[in-house]
Order: C-alpha cells, then structure tokens, then sequence
C-alpha cells in the first residue's frame, strides 16, 4: 500500500472510468505512448481505492507459470509458491501486467476467466479454480505505438477489457509535472517541456518513440544536480531516444534552438 497518494494530474476522465470499471468488476486496458503516466496512474488509482498494487513487467520470455506459480525445491521439499497474478486473485489485490502485449499471446490466454464475468483463475497444476477475492482488480497496459501484428493482443482478449486511451498531458499540465517531480525551476520545466514538443512534432522514421515526460523529468534531475540544461537533455532525452547520427544530429539541433539559451 502506498502511504501517500502517488502524484497524478488527470487530464480527462480516466479516473472516473477506472473506479467505475473496477467497481463493476470490468478488466481495464490502458493505451498509450511509453512514459506518459500510465503506471503513475494506476499506482494513484490504487491508492484511492485502498487497495494493494502488484505489478508485473511483461517480457518475451513469461510464462503462464510465472504468473500463476510453479513447484519449487526448498530444502528436502517440493512447494508450491504462487505467482504474482495468483497472489493478486487470493489477496484481492489490484494486478498491473505492464506493457502486456510482450507476453507471449499463449501466456495472455490465462487472464479470459479473470477478465470476464467469472472472474476465475484456473490453476490446471493444482487441480483447483480459485474465485477472485473480493478487491481484486486487472489492469494491463501496452504501447500502441511501436507494436505489429505479430505484436499485439488477441480480440477475444480485448473484448474482455475497458479501454482508455492515454496520451501526453497538455503543455501547461505537463509544465507542472515536470517542474515538480524534477525539482527544476518552472522557466526551465517550461524549456524542457517546450523542447519535448518540438522532439514530438518531428516528421522522421529514426525514432521509434517521441521524448516522454519521463524523459523530460530524467533531465530535470540533471539539472538540479548542476548539469547545464543542454547537457542534461542530450543525456536524458536524446541519447536514450536514438542510436542514428544522422536523427541525434537532428535532435542536437533543436537542443541548440530550443534550450542553448538556459546555460
């Protein structure tokens, strides 16, 4: 449980959609680009809700076994130890799977009980169903942005689930976000944050992803740790944005138009 609410600066009517969702039982599906609040959001939302938060960090390699449990040797014995997503069903925890489309799709197929009206979790190694405790909530995220075909969720998984779709918060909004996670002066929340749309309005294939919120709070830190504004930038945004001279050419330019003058 957190102690204190994790800062979160709605922009629209997500809040009021998740508790209402999870009030009625519904599966949440939240969309949007990497580093604009989604597990900020839902780790606010737990809060307001009371309810304790285990996320999972979805990745190629997860199994169903890895969310739902596995025997283990421990000393002479053979145990059983519950996974996270089991761990959630029995506690009536909230459980986040974070960017869940990354899972492997034979992985995700073991949420379909959870996700709809019955709200079960089958655990074909024990032999047993479990009800979910009273509480429990899912919660899966994922970028639409970068995702394929051979990347993305099943539609009878989809149709499980509530969607809201998450994007970058305005400029003033994120000027504030910015100026208070980073620690930074707002003249400088407001270059930064001026230069993360001048990154987002730039028409080319060299970057996968646009310059984040996150990114932009990562070079706040820099600064109030003395780094110039420039230097924190190229550090925080455009090195973690591209490996390609000819885009970190580009972005380099735009440093030099955008924050060359709060050195």
């Amino acid at each position: 449980m957190f102690e204190s609410r994790p800062y979160y600066q709605a922009t629209g009517n997500e809040e009021a959609v998740f508790k209402a969702a999870y009030r009625q039982g519904l599966t949440l599906l939240l969309k949007g680009p990497t580093g604009c609040g989604k597990t900020r959001f839902v780790e606010a939302m737990a809060h307001d809700l009371g309810r304790p938060l285990i996320t999972v960090a979805c990745h190629d390699d997860l199994t169903t076994a890895d969310l739902v449990g596995r025997y283990l040797l421990r000393g002479d014995e053979t145990v059983w130890v519950d996974g996270p997503l089991t761990r959630a069903v029995r506690e009536g925890a909230i459980c986040y799977l974070d960017e869940v489309v990354e899972a492997r799709q034979d992985t995700t197929v073991v949420l379909h009980p959870l996700a709809d009206y019955r709200r079960q979790l089958p655990i074909e190694r024990l032999g047993v169903t479990l009800d979910a405790a009273p509480g429990f909530g899912l919660v899966v995220s994922y970028n639409p942005g970068y995702q394929s075909v051979l990347k993305d969720l099943k539609d009878s998984t989809r149709q499980r689930m509530v969607a809201i779709e998450f994007g970058f918060p305005s400029p003033d909004v994120e000027e504030g976000i910015v100026e208070r996670e980073s620690g930074v002066d707002k003249a400088t929340a407001v270059e930064l944050v001026r230069f993360g749309q001048a990154i987002r309005r730039l028409e080319t294939g060299g970057l996968r992803e646009v310059a984040s919120t996150r990114v932009l709070i990562a070079a706040g830190r820099l600064v109030v740790e003395g780094l110039t504004v420039s230097d924190a930038a190229r550090a925080a945004v455009a090195g973690p944005l591209t490996d390609d001279p000819t885009v970190a050419r580009g972005l380099d330019e735009l440093i030099n138009v955008y924050l060359a003058g709060g050195d």
